[in-house]
């Protein structure tokens, strides 16, 4: 592996992990609404209702933009899953170009 790669494997394998931490956020955000949503769960806990703050915080801003590009289907918002399927493919495209990097340079 020549300079370049040592170079940027670092910042790949950061960026790997950012992506990887982002779609457990995700993942919890859709498994604690589905949770709200069939009464399982309640927010009348103030750490519940803080925590639901921080993810809302954290999934909001994507979500808005991807709002926008993809209407609810039958009154349904896919937002979410259309999320996870990008985060797989970042993480994918990151895990396939670190093995380019480490093969060829």
């Amino acid at each position: 592996m020549g300079i370049i790669g040592l170079i940027l494997m670092p910042f790949l394998d950061i960026l790997g992990v950012l992506v990887n931490i982002y779609f457990k956020v995700v993942a919890v955000d859709i498994i604690l609404y589905w949770m709200l949503h069939y009464k399982i769960m309640t927010v009348h806990n103030k750490y519940a209702e803080k925590f639901m703050e921080i993810l809302k915080a954290i999934t909001e801003p994507v979500y808005a933009r991807i709002r926008k590009k993809v209407p609810p289907i039958s009154g349904y918002d896919l937002y979410p899953y259309v999320l996870l399927v990008v985060i797989i493919f970042i993480s994918s495209f990151i895990t396939h170009l670190s093995r380019w990097i480490e093969q060829y340079m």
